[in-house]
């Protein structure tokens, strides 16, 4: 046992047996009576009860996929929150794990809780803790101004020890296990919603086991009452740039193009964004487009902001061609509309073709040629083009050669020119 308590190894042991007291039996021996001398009995973790209002505890974890319209799976993550006296939660599916997604998840926590906890204990996720320390964790800024404007502490437990936040751990794979596996969705708001149901009705009435309770009944009467309140307004998250507006007349940010005024092409503008929209602002600060956040690769352009020379007549529609038809003639109109009834999509073109005539044509020769369609019952451009062809040559007159004129000399003047001429020159 001395030889034990100075911190000697099995091996040590035995030869010091040997050596000093003549020792016979075999190092294995005196190996598994050491190691029966070492074994120790740990101690019960603690379990750590808080009071009402006191703790938020929080983690992510793997949420459902989204089948986009596609085929292509999206994953996704949940973040769940147990508040641990009551052990009411809330969760919510984000398809990233970046601070703005954090920190709106958890906003709406407390906004769905009615009030704001003493505490939020989390673990050390970038999203949340740029260094990692026990004693003096650096956090990031925006959640640092986060929990100046609710009024609460965020806690990160110690590195690589999820018994800190034991309340949620558990509660992470209670939502995963009875709320989403087996469960796919269209979109990040169907699972949400299917998230939120299941909370209201599954969650919140269930007796929870360690505190034998109804969760809903100890929230609403104990806990609830006891979170600080909420400020007046959300805590303003956003994201601020410079961006020059292309020669599409779009602004690119995070590899989505969004559309600005066509004044403006060219030029510079700001562009603030958080979760939900985009506002573009001018040099002046002056809000000149909002528009609604949309996924990577995709374009998001405002009708307003198509200069009206870029938007051709087939893309205006039937209704704007038709429009134009009328003002040719009621024979025209007459025509266009039965161009429609018999070709369908096809007739954009060819009324657009009719239209591009009434440039080089009166409207009385367009008016005339469209009747004489309309009553033969051809239906295209090719016979309006052929009838006011035929019509223009008809009304071609031929002039006369005018042998006398004011202006023309008479032709025996320069037969008397010419003679004399070369009379001359003959002498």
């Amino acid at each position: 046992m001395e030889k034990c308590e100075l911190g000697l190894s099995a091996q040590r042991i035995y030869q010091d047996l040997v050596a000093e007291h003549d020792f016979e039996g075999k190092y294995w021996s005196v190996y598994r009576f050491v190691k029966a001398l070492e074994v120790t009995q740990e101690a019960p973790f603690r379990r750590m009860e808080v009071e009402p209002g006191e703790e938020l505890q929080i983690d992510f974890g793997a949420g459902s996929k989204i089948r986009n319209a596609e085929g292509t799976y999206r994953r996704t993550h949940v973040l769940r929150c147990v508040l641990s006296h009551s052990r009411k939660g809330y969760t919510e599916a984000v398809f990233r794990q970046d601070t703005e997604s954090f920190l709106r998840a958890l906003e709406n926590a407390f906004w769905s809780f009615g009030g704001v906890p003493q505490r939020v204990v989390f673990d050390n996720a970038k999203c949340a803790v740029k260094t990692p320390d026990w004693y003096d964790p650096e956090l990031n800024p925006k959640l640092v101004e986060f929990c100046k404007h609710y009024g609460c502490a965020f806690i990160p437990t110690r590195v690589r020890t999820p018994r800190h936040k034991g309340k949620v751990e558990r509660g992470v794979d209670y939502v995963q296990e009875n709320a989403l596996r087996g469960r796919e969705f269209a979109t990040l708001a169907d699972q949400n919603k299917h998230l939120q149901d299941w909370e209201a009705t599954v969650a919140d009435t269930r007796i929870h086991g360690t505190t034998c309770k109804q969760v809903r009944s100890v929230f609403v009467d104990i806990e609830k009452g006891a979170l600080a309140q909420l400020p007046r307004e959300r805590f303003a998250f956003y994201h601020e740039a410079k961006r020059k507006v292309s020669r599409d007349g779009h602004i690119s940010i995070n590899r989505s193009c969004y559309s600005a005024p066509p004044e403006y092409l060219g030029r510079e503008v700001w562009v603030r964004w958080d979760s939900r929209l985009l506002r573009i602002f001018d040099e002046q600060q002056r809000h000149i487009a909002t528009h609604a956040l949309i996924e990577r690769g995709r374009f998001r352009t405002d009708p307003q902001h198509i200069a009206s020379e870029k938007i051709s007549p087939i893309e205006r529609g039937i209704a704007h061609l038709l429009g134009k038809m009328r003002l040719i003639g009621p024979s025209s109109a007459r025509f266009a509309e039965a161009v429609v009834a018999a070709r369908g999509v096809e007739a954009a073109r060819v009324l657009q073709g009719v239209i591009a005539l009434s440039r080089k044509h009166a409207s009385a020769e367009i008016e005339a040629a469209c009747d004489t369609a309309w009553r033969s019952g051809a239906v295209n451009c090719r016979i309006i083009r052929q009838l006011l062809k035929r019509r223009g040559a008809a009304s071609q007159s031929t002039m006369e050669f005018m042998d006398a004129h004011p202006i023309i000399r008479p032709m025996s003047e320069y037969e008397s020119f010419i003679h004399e001429k070369i009379q001359g020159g003959i002498r």
